[in-house]
């Protein structure tokens, strides 16, 4: 099913990233980490439908959507942040294999944190988020989407990798095996994985390497 909605807001997040706040179409629901089809509903445009989370939750009567935009392409990123509020968009019903299954550690990369919003804005708001782990890598600090939101969120449990200008609070590297052995010590839970292709399949053969059962992965199939 394809849901009409329009732009009310949009601000920035980093230097590359735009919060994009809708209006929710009647009848539409999701489950927190489900991803919807989106597109701006204009000539030339209708056909181009790509694949954004909701990072809301899923009771608000809005959606908002944290984009990543490839402003050197002349593609969807960069059309939608040009759009102005009032645009239309269209939203297909909602899909998607990343969901909560139960506690863990959410382990992002880049953009890739974006289905997990929707999932830790749920469990913080019902006093469930304690015991988790975060482990997010990103290029620079200057990338960290939701950094201060993350940091509130997970306390001491929130690890931050770059892979250059590190400063406090930030470490350098990659979620490699010598990462995951330091920053892990419970293989018994579940590990919730979303990034570059490139990203989500080293980890996770990584993951399985070191003792994480494959039913306690929980990725974009």
């Amino acid at each position: 099913m394809i849901y009409k909605t329009t732009l009310l807001m949009k601000q920035s997040v980093t230097h590359d990233v735009l919060r994009f706040v809708v209006a929710r179409p009647e009848g539409f629901t999701f489950e927190p980490g489900q991803g919807v089809d989106l597109a701006i509903d204009a000539d030339g445009w209708r056909e181009q439908a790509r694949p954004f989370t909701p990072t809301s939750l899923a009771q608000d009567k809005v959606l908002e959507f944290t984009i990543k935009i490839y402003a050197a392409h002349s593609g969807v990123t960069r059309a939608l942040a040009e759009l102005q509020p009032g645009a239309a968009l269209t939203i297909s019903g909602p899909w998607g294999t990343i969901r909560y299954q139960g506690p863990g550690v959410f382990i992002a990369g880049g953009a890739g944190i974006t289905p997990f919003l929707a999932i830790v804005r749920h469990l913080r708001g019902e006093g469930r988020l304690h015991g988790h782990g975060l482990i997010f890598a990103n290029k620079t600090p200057a990338d960290v989407i939701c950094e201060k939101e993350l940091r509130a969120a997970f306390g001491a449990h929130a690890n931050f990798l770059v892979d250059c200008d590190a400063g406090p609070g930030f470490e350098t590297g990659r979620v490699d095996e010598a990462l995951l052995k330091r920053r892990i010590a419970n293989w018994d839970q579940h590990f919730y994985v979303c990034g570059p292709p490139p990203f989500n399949d080293a980890v996770m053969v990584t993951l399985r390497r070191l003792g994480a059962q494959p039913d306690a992965l929980i990725f974009e199939q």
